[in-house]
């Protein structure tokens, strides 16, 4: 039986040999010595035996037994000849005792390489063994930028947790999201219970996933992983039955198509046309009634975002008297989210806008539960299928009031109150520096932040010594204040100049014409996530000015509002310089809609910095971690 074990696995070895060199590819194993890095760059750390994933073991140390196996490790020298003999001796044992010594390898970038046993490997990889033990030493390069290094370093960190090697991921950051996805602190170690449970799933999820063409895909089975238990929670998840997850993974399926995207988001600029006749461009009689629900994170009364969102509701009604009714749900959290989308869905709603980016991950999966019910999330640079996402441009207005606040500010002093180092904030606040530079080249931005722990804000804006100040772009009923948009302070009376718009109502309103115009399917045809990212030109983006605003700045707002209207003009274009360098050098160019987005550097003339996490309120944790610029520090070894 052995021999024709040896038979059939040279068989297999031949025709993957032949395969690789009709490819143009190294036909037989790997040799770690001829990809190794140079002496000095790397050291040696001994991790004694260990558990080696059968399919990462890729090749050998040196050279010597490289050119007796095909590169899939299979044999292909003679059947007559001793090393086959050597071969089928190994199979015969494996099969009366099993192997048990271990072999000698390296593990170099969490790949293996046999320095002792390659028939053993050889041998067990053909009876489809998961892996074998193995005395190894790991290799460790040098610290580097490129991508795939600081991913190995963030590995060997987690490792030093849980000693899991046969996870791998082709993010940056996804070994601590994994870390907190099994809800695990940053520095907490896995019990050896914890490591068993987590072998268990991954190993089930691992077979469906890869039964269903995972392997076909352009990521690791890790990163299918980590988006699945990050989006369905890992208790529940490892609640299923196998059968029910095999169901839940084919429903996921285009979300980890959508992780192979090198660029996963599509930018909707403008709000969907489609040329019509005159007689048809009002809404059909027979267009389908649609019950909205608006889930909002706080009250109308206590929350400026809220009270805005709820204004764009109201609009709706006004707008659709005959087509829309709408029902809102008020003080969501991530941990009753779930609840507040099913009782909408239960009252029978079709369209569901969920109006924080925290609840992103709860709307997705409400979608892909409800394939028949509509969800969008107001998030900005979020990459999900089976929702859309919307946002407004409002750097666009931020600009604007910059550049009046460069023009009113007396001492060339202007302060900046921003509420969340996320992303969209970061280019208000650059925008907003670049408009006060544009019209005072001498204009200083005092940035300050809300949600900072322990900050008086009073305290810190009155000593600043600005009398121009930009503060919350809205007020709420309940607040019977001035201190909002940007304001003037003068011996201690307080005029506001201008104020900051969003009109959601609008932007509902082109969502709710392109579902009932038929539209909103064109956009279907697409792999990507989809994102609506309007602004002026949409009419969704404006700045409302005061009475107390000098005619000549009013009719400079009003020329630059119709030029970044008419898109003659981007706030980021030409040569920009942040704190620590030039940014763009090119006179002619303007920053892309990515890298407006998620842009984390502040303009040269901005006087603070972006917080850290650690400096942060408790309560701006949940959006920090959704869509936040501050990212997590990553460990040093």
């Amino acid at each position: 039986m052995s021999k024709e074990d040896y038979s059939k696995a040279f068989k297999v070895g031949k025709k993957d040999y032949q395969s690789r060199m009709l490819r143009g590819v190294k036909p037989t194993l790997q040799v770690l010595d001829d990809i190794m890095p140079q002496k000095g760059s790397y050291r040696e750390v001994p991790l004694g035996v260990v558990q080696i994933p059968i399919n990462q073991i890729v090749g050998t140390k040196t050279v010597g037994r490289s050119n007796s196996f095909a590169g899939n490790y299979m044999p292909i020298l003679w059947d007559s000849s001793e090393f086959a003999a050597k071969w089928a001796r190994l199979s015969s044992i494996h099969l009366e005792e099993g192997i048990r010594d271990p072999i000698k390898a390296y593990e170099y970038m969490n790949k293996f390489y046999v320095e002792e046993g390659n028939k053993r490997v050889s041998v067990l990889k053909y009876f489809g063994a998961v892996s074998i033990r193995g005395e190894v030493i790991r290799l460790v390069p040098n610290r580097t930028e490129e991508k795939e290094n600081k991913i190995y370093y963030e590995f060997m960190d987690f490792y030093r947790l849980a000693p899991i090697n046969y996870v791998w991921f082709s993010h940056e950051g996804s070994f601590a999201k994994l870390q907190e996805a099994v809800g695990k602190g940053p520095a907490e170690v896995w019990t050896e219970d914890d490591l068993l449970r987590f072998s268990a799933l991954y190993t089930r999820f691992a077979a469906e996933y890869e039964a269903k063409g995972g392997n076909k895909l352009k990521i690791t089975t890790g990163d299918a992983f980590l988006a699945f238990i990050t989006l369905h929670g890992y208790d529940a998840v490892d609640a299923q039955t196998t059968n029910e997850m095999k169901v839940l993974i084919s429903k996921t399926w285009e979300e980890f198509e959508l992780l192979q995207e090198d660029d996963e988001v599509v930018l909707k600029m403008k709000p969907s046309q489609e040329k019509k006749p005159l007689l048809s461009m009002l809404l059909p009689i027979s267009a389908p009634k649609l019950k909205i629900a608006f889930i909002y994170e706080k009250t109308a009364g206590t929350s400026a975002w809220t009270y805005a969102h709820e204004l764009g509701r109201q609009y709706l009604e006004q707008t659709f008297p005959d087509e829309v009714s709408t029902l809102f749900y008020e003080n969501g959290t991530l941990e009753n989210i779930d609840s507040l989308i099913d009782a909408a869905i239960a009252e029978g709603c079709n369209l569901i806008f969920t109006t924080t980016p925290p609840f992103a991950q709860a709307s997705v999966k409400a979608a892909i539960a409800n394939p028949n019910v509509r969800i969008l999330n107001c998030s900005l640079n979020t990459s999900h299928r089976y929702i859309r996402t919307y946002y407004s441009r409002m750097h666009e207005a931020k600009f604007l009031m910059g550049a009046i606040a460069g023009a009113m500010a007396d001492d060339n002093k202007v302060t900046y109150i921003a509420d969340y180092p996320i992303f969209g904030t970061i280019a208000n606040i650059n925008a907003f520096a670049l408009g006060a530079k544009m019209i005072n080249p001498r204009a200083r931005v005092y940035l300050e932040w809300y949600s900072k722990k322990e900050v008086d804000m009073e305290e810190r804006v009155r000593t600043s010594g600005a009398s121009c100040i930009s503060g919350r772009d809205m007020v709420i009923p309940e607040e019977a204040t001035r201190f909002f948009g940007l304001y003037h302070m003068e011996e201690g009376h307080t005029r506001n100049l201008a104020m900051p718009l969003c009109h959601w109502g609008k932007i509902y309103e082109q969502v709710i014409r392109t579902i009932m115009d038929g539209t909103w399917k064109n956009d279907d045809n697409t792999s990507k996530a989809i994102n609506y990212w309007w602004g002026m030109s949409s009419g969704v983006i404006d700045v409302v000015c005061s009475r107390y605003m000098p005619i000549g700045t009013k009719r400079l707002v009003e020329l630059l509002k119709s030029t970044i209207s008419a898109e003659a003009f981007n706030p980021f274009s030409g040569i920009l310089y942040s704190q620590t360098g030039v940014i763009q050098e090119d006179p002619n160019r303007s920053l892309s809609p990515e890298e407006i987005m998620t842009m984390d550097w502040l303009a040269e003339n901005v006087i603070g910095s972006i917080p850290k996490k650690e400096e942060l309120t408790e309560e701006s944790r949940p959006i920090i971690k959704q869509q936040g610029v501050v990212r997590e520090e990553t460990s040093k070894m």
